[in-house]
């Protein structure tokens, strides 16, 4: 079993707003994690789960940006002319440096 644990310095959760979490994960993860923590990145396993819960939580907005556009893009319909004409208007628009 994994625990996070708690720094005895820091306030209680239901001051500092934080709260606990206990998981169970197979052996093999368990030791994935050690090897993480031993890399010296991450000072605890809660600060090791917390990083991955907000790496999860970014991914999740940008799917969710992308799927926008491609809805957008969907919904903008089907450009009719000719490609060449299409990326020579798309070519004319970037800055020449």
């Amino acid at each position: 079993m994994l625990s996070a644990a708690r720094d005895e310095r820091a306030p209680p959760p239901y001051i500092d707003g934080m709260s606990d979490l206990t998981i169970s994960i197979p052996p093999a993860l368990q030791q994935w994690v050690e090897v993480r923590l031993s890399d010296g990145e991450y000072a605890d396993v809660a600060d090791y789960v917390r990083d991955l819960m907000r790496r999860d939580r970014a991914a999740g907005e940008e799917v969710a940006r992308i799927r926008a556009l491609v809805a957008e893009g969907l919904a903008s319909g089907v450009d009719e002319r000719d490609a060449g004409d299409v990326l020579a208007e798309v070519m004319a628009r970037i800055p020449r440096g």
